[in-house]
């Protein structure tokens, strides 16, 4: 499955790319206020994750862990999975946006799974990528999360901050990847996924972003802070 590399919606204006100095300060706040940061979608082991991660596309996570309560209790391997088949896939994830096509591809995906790896998730981005409904944000959130690797996820959220502020300034979500991943010291690689999204979800949102709360704010390129100032969180 392709992902589109077409900038989001929500995507604002791009700030001047900031300089090296600022990004090391922006990430060592980023940390400090969060040093464990941690995926809010709910799994319990490595394939729970690669199909939460799945299910969330155009969803919430909120909404996902809502239908993966009772789904993972009864499915949480892949062999489980494709027993329940999709029929009684749907029956869990009818909440969720796309669930029908998403639950081919999560029958379709376990069964790759089991033919092909041994019913284990790889760790590896090629071999995410050729199941079915995973592309490459999804491939990256499962290896950094599962496996601890340094990839960096690039969702809506994160392509707003990086823009906003000029952290990686990019017109697809693919350059403001690659952008991050220049741009990122090396010591902040492994959470700066999780710091970024949660950021753009909390503080630096769409419409209003928090700016007089915001940790970053003297540090961030955002040209129209101070009218976000005047309109408050």
């Amino acid at each position: 499955m392709t992902v589109s590399l077409d900038p989001p919606s929500d995507s604002p204006p791009a700030a001047p790319p900031l300089a090296s100095e600022a990004i090391d300060i922006l990430y060592t706040r980023l940390s400090a206020a969060l040093p464990e940061p941690r995926s809010e979608l709910d799994y319990v082991n490595p394939y729970t994750l690669l199909v939460a991660v799945v299910l969330s596309a155009q969803a919430t996570d909120k909404g996902v862990n809502k239908a993966t309560k009772g789904l993972f209790a009864v499915a949480d391997t892949p062999e489980k999975m494709v027993a329940l088949g999709e029929d009684g896939l749907r029956q869990h994830i009818r909440t969720i946006g796309l669930f029908n096509t998403k639950a081919k591809n999560v029958i379709a995906l376990s069964r790759d799974l089991l033919d092909q790896h041994g019913g284990q998730v790889p760790e590896d981005r090629a071999a995410l990528e050729a199941l079915a409904g995973v592309g490459r944000k999804t491939a990256n959130v499962v290896l950094n999360v599962a496996f601890g690797l340094p990839t960096i996820a690039v969702d809506t959220h994160i392509f707003r901050v990086a823009n906003r502020t000029g952290l990686a300034p990019g017109k697809t979500v693919r350059a403001v990847e690659d952008g991050l991943e220049r741009v990122t010291p090396d010591r902040f690689r492994r959470h700066a996924h999780h710091w970024l999204i949660l950021h753009g979800r909390y503080v630096c949102k769409a419409r209003r972003p928090a700016c007089p709360t915001c940790g970053i704010a003297d540090v961030c390129g955002y040209p129209d802070k101070e009218s976000a100032s005047k309109r408050g969180p």
